[in-house]
C-alpha cells in the first residue's frame, strides 16, 4: 500500500468523523434552558440531531469501507490511479501488469497482456513464463483456448531463437487438438515435420494455410518461400534455413518494395546470429522506403527490439 493511497483513506476517514462529530459539538453548546426537551420544538432538534447524526455515521461507514476498497478490493486500479502508469510506455504497462498479477494470480486476460507486454519489449522468456501461466489457468478453468497455446509456442520459439524445443511442438499440437485450423500451430508443426525431413506432411500443411491467408500477409509471402524451397530441394531434406534467407534476399534485391520482405530479412539474420547483415538489410530498406513513414516507422520499431541502431 502505497503513502499516497493511506493519505488519501485517512483524509476521507477525518472528513466522515469531523461531520459526525460537528452535530454533536453543536448540541452541546447549547445552554440547559433554552430549548425544553419536551416541548415540540425540542423534540423537532432532537429528531433533526438523531437524522444528521445518522447520515454522519452512514458518511463514516462509506468513507471507511469505500476507502479500504478502494484499496484492497481493486488494488489494480488503485495502484494505477495513484501511480499514474503511462500504459501507452511498453515498460510502463509491464510493471503496471506484473502488480496485477501479484495481487490477482488467477486474472487470466492479465497474465496474456503482460505476455504481450513482454514480447513487444523483446523478453521472450518472461514473455513464454506469462504466457504458461495463463495456458495453465485456461485449462484449469475447463476452458482451454487454442490462440493462448499458439501465443504460448511463439514465445518458446522467440525464446529459443527460431528452434522449436520438444515442449513447443507439444504446445502447438495441443493447440491443434483443439482447433486443426489454428494456423500459428499449422504454420510451426510444418516447420517441424520440414525438419525432420517429412516434407509431403509439412507442404500439405503449408499449402493448406498458403491458400487462406491472405495474400498481402507476411505469412502468406512465408510460406511462398519456403514451399519454394522445400519443392526445389531433391528428396526428403530439411530446409536449410541460411539457403531460405540468401533465397529470400535475392528476391528482394530483384523486387526491393516488399517491406514486410524486408522486415523478415532482417529478422532472420538476427535469429541467425547475422547482425552486420541484418543491420546492412535495415539501412537498404530505410533508404528503399524513405518518404514512407508508416513503413520507415515499423523498420525504427524493429531496430529498436532488434537492438540494431
Amino acid at each position: 500500500m502505497t503513502a499516497v493511497l493511506i493519505l488519501v483513506l485517512i483524509a476521507v476517514v477525518l472528513a466522515a468523523i469531523a461531520f459526525a462529530v460537528a452535530p454533536l459539538w453543536r448540541a452541546q453548546e447549547h445552554r440547559p434552558g433554552e430549548v425544553e426537551a419536551g416541548s415540540p420544538s425540542g423534540r423537532a432538534t432532537q429528531q433533526k440531531g438523531r437524522g444528521v447524526l445518522a447520515g454522519a455515521v452512514t458518511l463514516f461507514l462509506l468513507g471507511v469501507g469505500g476507502g479500504t476498497y478502494w484499496m484492497l478490493g481493486q488494488p489494480y486500479l488503485a495502484w494505477r490511479a495513484a501511480q499514474g502508469v503511462n500504459t501507452r510506455d511498453v515498460n510502463g504497462l509491464i510493471t503496471l501488469l506484473v502488480q496485477r498479477v501479484r495481487t490477482a494470480p488467477g486474472d487470466l486476460q492479465a497474465w496474456v497482456y503482460l505476455g504481450r507486454g513482454y514480447m513487444g519489449a523483446g523478453d521472450a522468456g518472461d514473455a513464454a513464463k506469462a504466457y504458461g501461466r495463463a495456458v495453465a489457468l485456461a485449462n484449469n478453468s475447463g476452458h482451454p483456448d487454442p490462440g493462448l497455446d499458439a501465443l504460448y509456442g511463439e514465445a518458446l520459439v522467440a525464446e529459443a531463437n527460431g528452434g522449436i524445443s520438444e515442449e513447443a511442438e507439444a504446445v502447438f499440437r495441443a493447440a491443434l487438438k483443439l482447433d486443426p485450423k489454428q494456423q500459428v500451430a499449422r504454420f510451426f508443426i510444418g516447420q517441424v515435420l520440414a525438419v525432420r525431413g517429412d516434407k509431403p506432411g509439412a507442404l500439405e500443411l503449408w499449402n493448406g494455410l498458403l491458400a487462406e491467408a491472405p495474400p498481402n500477409s507476411p505469412m502468406h509471402q512465408t510460406l511462398i518461400d519456403r514451399i519454394a524451397l522445400m519443392s526445389a530441394q531433391g528428396g526428403g531434406a530439411a530446409p536449410d534455413p541460411k539457403a531460405m534467407v540468401a533465397g529470400l534476399a535475392a528476391r528482394l534485391k530483384d523486387n526491393p518494395n516488399d517491406a514486410a520482405g524486408w522486415q523478415r530479412l532482417i529478422r532472420a539474420y538476427s535469429v541467425l546470429n547475422q547482425r552486420a547483415q541484418a543491420q546492412d538489410a535495415l539501412a537498404t530498406a530505410r533508404k528503399t522506403f524513405t518518404g514512407q513513414r508508416d513503413v520507415l516507422a515499423a523498420l525504427e520499431a524493429q531496430a529498436k527490439e532488434l537492438k540494431l541502431n
